[in-house]
């Protein structure tokens, strides 16, 4: 099939949208947003105001507004996402970190020895040295101009270079018993651990690349956690490829790293102000009935 759409102007995908049923209240705003936002993003956006998306025909009353607030929801969300994983990604650092170094050695990182799988353990070290190779962090930069050997600086120096999907590849290739000691810090299963943070790497890099999250199907799942119970409890295993159970993860890592923070309460905050349908992102219908969902608005 030949692909035959015309571009249009501003004005054009106004006049088509309100032709398919979009309430359009101030056409110069509308224009200015499609401008700034682009037709083909915001139209993920309006896919939930749609009653037939073959034809594209809006729902009776669908506004554009409407379209903007859940966009604005969307980014909010995922400002909030970023905040919690980029605490998450450092203390996991840390913690990874200083279980090999108290364990193994400063430089205990550079044998394959201490890692389940010696060929994956080459492929890691490679993309690491080439990030160590090309960073300007003053640490690095001092340990080359002070330090022969080893050539790598030591493993509490080198993971402030790693990217949340870097520290999930060694993370996957730690011995159990090791990563065992990282999950302990979390009160998590060390195959848990796994998969939750290879998830959180991939659902961070669709917050960094603005990717629409909230009602998204995740493509990367999780290990479902069979303690502690609290957390076991919150999940949402009916609904595995839904936001929903990246916000549990993320509470649970919260209550660990930062238990004075507000987050969770944000969270909420951010649902109820945008008056967003849970159903969509995953949560459950009993959601609020949950333990953790009720300290949270307790607060």
């Amino acid at each position: 099939m030949q692909f035959n759409k015309p571009p249009l102007s501003y004005q054009e995908q106004i006049s088509q949208l309100k032709a398919r049923g979009l309430v359009i209240d101030d056409e110069q705003q509308a224009e200015h947003y499609l401008k700034h936002l682009n037709y083909y993003r915001l139209s993920g956006y309006w896919l939930p105001f749609e009653q037939d998306h073959a034809s594209h025909r809006f729902k009776p009353d669908a506004r554009f507004e409407d379209v903007l607030n859940l966009y604005v929801f969307d980014r909010e969300l995922r400002l909030l996402l970023l905040d919690a994983i980029e605490r998450i990604e450092i203390s996991v650092r840390a913690t990874w970190a200083y279980v090999l170094a108290s364990k193994y050695g400063a430089h205990s990182y550079l044998d394959s020895g201490h890692c389940h799988r010696a060929d994956w353990h080459q492929s890691n070290l490679s993309k690491l040295a080439r990030e160590i190779e090309r960073s300007d962090e003053l640490f690095i930069t001092h340990y080359k101009a002070k330090y022969t050997e080893p050539q790598m600086p030591p493993v509490w120096s080198v993971v402030e270079v790693m990217s949340l999907g870097m520290l999930s590849r060694w993370i996957t290739n730690l011995k159990p018993s090791d990563r065992a000691d990282v999950a302990l810090n979390y009160q998590l299963n060390e195959q848990v651990l796994k998969s939750f943070i290879r998830h959180l790497a991939y659902v961070r890099n669709l917050c960094a690349h603005h990717s629409r999250v909230w009602n998204r199907k995740l493509t990367v799942t999780t290990k479902p956690p069979k303690k502690p119970q609290r957390l076991k409890a919150s999940c949402n295993l009916e609904q595995p490829r839904r936001i929903y159970n990246t916000l549990v993860i993320c509470h649970h890592f919260m209550r660990q790293i930062s238990p004075g923070s507000t987050w969770t309460q944000r969270l909420l905050k951010l649902v109820e102000q945008h008056n967003i349908d849970p159903k969509a992102m995953g949560f459950p219908a009993n959601w609020q009935s949950l333990e953790l969902w009720k300290e949270a608005n307790a607060q």
